[in-house]
């Protein structure tokens, strides 16, 4: 894709073709395991044929997640998360401040200024991005950027050292190895000692120029069609979003070929983009977000390699890394223990 100045670039909804017959009500799985034979999934499953049939029902995500322990959970740092709040509702991002830490520093930093406050989505590529920041083309013209740095070097990937890196069984097309890291979907290259975050549906990268070096992190955009891999390792990722997507998704398109908005009237207004950090703690959204490093974890992604319900006829045996659901849920929605 031609690059353009700094301004380009609740649950998960079900994986099944079909409709559940009038009337009808889920049946609890009255074969739900200890969490102890979870953690036994995740580390044996993936060498595993398919079960026999007389074997017990393997557990679904849902009944994995129900039955994990509190310690499988984490609260996003205020810190490094961000409210976008939208005229629809909140748009919750966390920050990558291990893979690009001069850019979130100036995110961070203009947020605190309220650089995006009053500005928009300006721009909604079907099967691609939506971008905001400021759209005026006269340089001259633009929103100040307050204490934030104008340039900033590309940070498009890190050494892979002293990162602890949970990998995927599956191979990737893109990179030699595939994973998570702290909860972003990333890949790495062993042999080069490289690390660099993936574009995935949800992440939020920085806008920038011709030259690798030509963002400050005030354009920003969201992936909202099929991962774009080829983006990998050619432009900066910042984070990820976390909590309503839908949100960006469903903004409709502008017209071809970038879906720039000719109509400034048809862009979507942003209220404001603020840290949670800076939000009174009363009126923070809670949030948990599952360890990407956790048994449960593991055993959620080879529930996903393989569906064994009675709707699958053929366990797939594979995954891709933009694939791998990375579940969220509010503190009220996890075990009573």
């Amino acid at each position: 894709m031609a690059a353009v100045r700094p301004r380009w670039p609740r649950r998960a909804p079900s994986d099944r073709i079909g409709r559940r017959p009038s009337g009808a009500t889920p049946v609890p799985n009255p074969c739900l395991p200890t969490f102890a034979l979870l953690a036994l999934l995740a580390s044996s499953a993936i060498a595993q044929e398919p079960p026999a049939e007389e074997a017990a029902p393997a557990p679904s995500m849902q009944e994995i997640l129900d039955a994990s322990p509190a310690a499988h959970w984490r609260t996003p740092d205020p810190g490094q998360t961000l409210y976008m709040d939208l005229d629809a509702g909140t748009v919750i991002i966390e920050l990558a401040p291990r893979f690009a830490p001069a850019h979130v520093a100036n995110v961070r930093a203009l947020a605190k200024e309220g650089f995006w406050d009053g500005l928009s989505i300006y721009r909604s590529q079907d099967n691609f991005v939506v971008q905001f920041g400021d759209p005026t083309e006269e340089e001259a013209d633009r929103k100040t950027l307050g204490s934030a740095e104008p340039h900033l070097p590309a940070e498009f990937e890190r050494p892979a050292r002293g990162l602890e890196f949970t990998t995927l069984p599956d191979h990737d097309g893109w990179a030699p190895e595939v994973g998570f890291v702290e909860g972003f979907p990333a890949a790495r290259d062993p042999d080069a000692g490289l690390a660099w975050m993936a574009h995935c549906y949800g992440a939020l990268g920085a806008g920038r120029d011709m030259a690798a070096d030509s963002s400050n992190g005030a354009e920003l955009y969201v992936v909202t069609g099929q991962s774009p891999r080829q983006l990998d390792r050619n432009i900066t990722l910042v984070g990820r979003v976390v909590r309503d997507m839908e949100l960006l998704s469903v903004i409709p398109r502008g017209p071809e070929p970038m879906g720039m908005y000719e109509d400034a009237s048809a862009r979507t207004p942003i209220r404001s983009i603020r840290l949670a950090s800076e939000v009174p703690e009363d009126k923070r959204i809670a949030l948990e977000l599952l360890r990407t490093d956790s048994p449960t974890f593991e055993a959620v992604v080879e529930a996903r390699r393989n569906r064994r319900d009675g709707w699958y006829k053929r366990p797939a045996g594979h995954i891709d890394l933009c694939n791998v659901p990375l579940p969220v849920r509010t503190p009220s929605d996890g075990p009573a223990s």
